[in-house]
């Protein structure tokens, strides 16, 4: 042979070339070079690397030294076709002197093959994964020897591993640009459906936030529109300084006046972030180095983010959203003048699954609406966006996540819709909503002092209250007390347990506002769906059957304590009452009734102003609870029927599960047949009940309730207006005979036939 084929030269030049393609090569490149090597060591014309394609079939050329380079990527060969097609269908090398006259040749017009007489092909294998073949071809006939053979199969078994990578990144690089290809071919729906979780209507420019789920990252797009790129100086720099501390100081003070339960120094992270020395003068030194401003807090905030986002303590990364919030105001005051509020006002917040502190400073910032995407709504967070009067829908449709920077958006919550840039005839109807709506708050003056039936019997309504802000509202629709206080939320929102002084100016708020009326304090109701993130021992598997409720309180006694102390001070001169939530059997009841007496004997002791003999009653929404309902009927001052977790726990079904939500039925028979017993029991004793829960403000249920002797509902305090007119309608004896014939009905169908809900629930 003319030239020497330094075969042992090119086994160790392929290990260098594997090892540099580990640390630096492109793809492409990485196979042009390997091409390029081999065909010089084996003193070859022609060297080609075909790679199989799994999910076609076939072996495609992605690297060639001598043919057509134009059939790179683009020259496909079946399993079979062809002498290179054959040697991986055999899984043997082949190796011909005259190709072009082989049985087996497929010649391929315009590849240029036809002037090379010799063809050596090897399967490039790992384990049994077909990873390709390699290819050596030349004009002199019989050219390639059994030592080629041999060196072509220890290089080929060589690069295995590496180019089985290669061709790994390669089809995911292809499936990422398929994707990209067909989401921005996609067009983006003009509807999303969802649940809606609060109330209202709101219409705003998209801001796709991320959320804590998702990696955050702050862009200069803000509200749609990209910060002015002009530069900047540094002074402009400390100007927004200067105002993004304002604002957040005036935001609290504010906030705090108006919703001082929840709003305890929700703003904190973010002024001592503003006041960080270290944080601000990141972007001071960047600014000095001639970068413009909002360069710099970009680049800063993103590394603070990266940081807060990877770090093992749960509690820094929540503050991941912190820092990206406080990032979107310092941008807000680069790009306005000194009028301008840098905050979310005007804007449709698109976000994943976030805290309820993170509400709360949406609602503080002025959100009009928040969609949130890819996570179930838990109960903590549905309250909070309806007290804080926030529009929200939940989305399952991460398309949502797509939306473009302030897209115009519509928001109606009460049917779960969201319109993207809607049009004309749209926005028409939400005018006309939004003109019924303030027609509708004429409500509030047409509302009774006292509430009675057709027939005259009188039924008493009380307000659930979730949030100072909402006292207003229940003097408004003439509430005649507070029928339930949740107390959890000021636990829920805070990055730690409040003190009991800060517990005892909430409530004292609440009765004091109340002026006279009754007012009924749950203890701490968490576990289920409502967590505390900084007490990790809450949230186990089955939170719903774990340690939440009274069970949580009893087993921690000075959280319990710390509570009751704070409503026995607060409830002084007042028709105070004290309840206790998920009570299973007497025996919890007896322990936490001695804890109030404990508590009340303990501030006697040392002098303390409180109420000395509150009523103590127990929330029945256990199946247990309903079993010694006579026995809580004597033991408790009064009762109130938790139906929400009731007709859950009767039921076995997870009413946060949307796969058996359509199970949660208020009018099971069992669900009834509970209620019934439970009242039975209470008029016994004579003892005081009520009924809260979304049955209490279910029309649908009304008269099943009034038929067994409920006179006293406790609900969301803006259904006043709507359930004391409808039961201005019902009359009793009617409401009577329609409870017995619910009661006595053993199946579901025939119970939604009497209440003229068949069509409806079966839809």
């Amino acid at each position: 042979m003319a030239f020497r084929k330094n075969n042992v030269d090119l086994i160790c030049s392929i290990g260098e070339l594997a090892g540099m393609f580990e640390r630096t090569s492109s793809l492409p490149d990485f196979l042009g070079t390997v091409v390029s090597v081999v065909a010089y060591h084996m003193n070859a014309a022609v060297c080609s690397i075909y790679l199989w394609d799994d999910e076609a079939g076939e072996l495609v050329l992605r690297a060639n030294q001598g043919l057509n380079a134009e059939y790179i990527g683009k020259l496909r060969l079946k399993s079979g076709q062809g002498l290179v097609g054959m040697a991986l269908k055999q899984l043997r090398p082949i190796n011909a002197g005259a190709a072009a006259s082989s049985p087996g040749f497929a010649a391929i017009p315009g590849l240029d093959e036809e002037r090379f007489q010799s063809l050596l092909a090897v399967p490039i294998l790992r384990g049994l994964n077909r990873v390709g073949v390699l290819v050596v071809q030349d004009p002199q006939q019989d050219y390639f020897s059994e030592h080629d053979i041999k060196a072509l199969q220890a290089i080929g078994a060589q690069l295995a591993t590496t180019i089985e990578n290669a061709k790994l990144l390669m089809n995911l690089y292809r499936e990422v640009e398929q994707e990209e290809k067909e989401r921005k071919a996609a067009k983006m729906p003009s509807l999303f459906k969802g649940a809606g979780v609060s109330n209202g209507r709101a219409l705003g420019k998209a801001n796709v936030l991320g959320g804590l789920d998702a990696f955050l990252q702050l862009t200069q797009e803000v509200g749609g529109a990209r910060v002015s790129e002009q530069n900047g100086e540094a002074q402009d720099f400390e100007h927004a300084l200067t105002r993004s501390l304002a604002q957040l100081e005036t935001l609290q003070n504010d906030f705090d006046e108006h919703h001082g339960d929840v709003a305890s120094l929700i703003f904190s992270a973010q002024l001592l972030m503003l006041k960080d020395s270290q944080f601000s003068g990141a972007m001071r030194n960047r600014i000095e180095t001639g970068m413009r401003p909002a360069e710099a807090v970009v680049q800063v905030v993103n590394e603070y983010i990266q940081v807060f986002s990877r770090s093992k303590n749960p509690r820094l990364q929540e503050k991941a959203q912190d820092v990206k919030d406080l990032g979107h105001r310092i941008l807000l005051n680069l790009g306005h003048g000194e009028t301008e509020q840098a905050d979310y006002e005007g804007e449709i917040l698109i976000t994943g699954e976030l805290l309820p502190s993170d509400i709360v400073k949406f609602s503080a910032e002025r959100a009009s609406g928040l969609v949130m995407v890819g996570g179930g709504s838990s109960s903590h967070v549905s309250i909070l966006a309806r007290s804080l009067d926030l529009p929200m829908i939940v989305l399952n449709d991460d398309r949502a996540l797509n939306i473009q920077q302030g897209t115009r958006l519509l928001m109606d919550v009460d049917h779960g819709n969201l319109f993207v840039e809607p049009d004309e005839e749209l926005l028409a109807k939400h005018r006309e909503v939004l003109e019924a709506e303030k027609s509708a708050a004429e409500l509030a003056a047409a509302v009774r002092p006292c509430t009675e039936t057709g027939s005259g019997e009188r039924v008493v309504l009380l307000a659930n209250i979730n949030l100072l802000s909402e006292l207003r509202l229940a003097q408004r629709f003439k509430a005649e007390g507070i029928g339930l206080y949740r107390s959890e939320f000021p636990f829920i929102v805070r990055s730690e347990f409040p003190s009991e002084e800060e517990q005892y100016r909430i409530y004292r708020t609440v009765i004091e506002r109340m002026e006279g009326h009754p007012v009924t304090l749950r203890t701490l109701d968490v576990g289920g769906d409502k967590m505390l993130s900084y007490f990790p021992m809450v949230s186990k598997e089955n939170p719903f059957l774990g340690l939440r409720a009274i069970r949580f309180t009893l087993r921690h006694r000075d959280i319990f304590e710390d509570q009751l102390r704070a409503m026995l001070r607060a409830g002084v001169g007042a028709d105070l009452r004290i309840m206790f939530p998920m009570i299973s059997s007497l025996d919890d009841y007896q322990l936490a009734a001695q804890v109030v007496h404990d508590c009340c004997e303990d501030l006697a002791r040392r002098g303390v102003l409180h109420h000395p003999n509150p009523m103590i009653g127990a929330m029945v929404e256990t199946p247990s609870a309903v079993e010694i309902a006579p026995e809580l009927s004597h033991e408790a001052d009064f009762l109130c029927v938790g139906t929400n977790d009731l007709v859950q726990y009767v039921l076995a079904v997870d009413r946060t599960n949307e796969s058996v939500s359509h199970m949660y039925l208020p009018y099971h028979p069992s669900v009834l047949r509970s209620l019934r017993r439970i009242v039975e029991a209470a008029n016994q004793f004579q003892t005081p009940l009520s009924i809260c829960g979304q049955m209490a403000s279910d029309e649908r249920m009304l008269p099943f309730l009034l038929g067994i002797g409920v006179r006293t509902l406790s609900m969301d305090t803006r259904m006043i207006p709507k359930i004391q007119a409808a039961l201005a309608t019902l009359h009793i004896d009617e409401a009577r005979t329609l409870a017995a014939e619910m009661l006595a009905r053993p199946r579901i169908v025939d119970i939604e036939e009497l209440l003229g809900i068949r069509k409806e629930a079966n839809a």
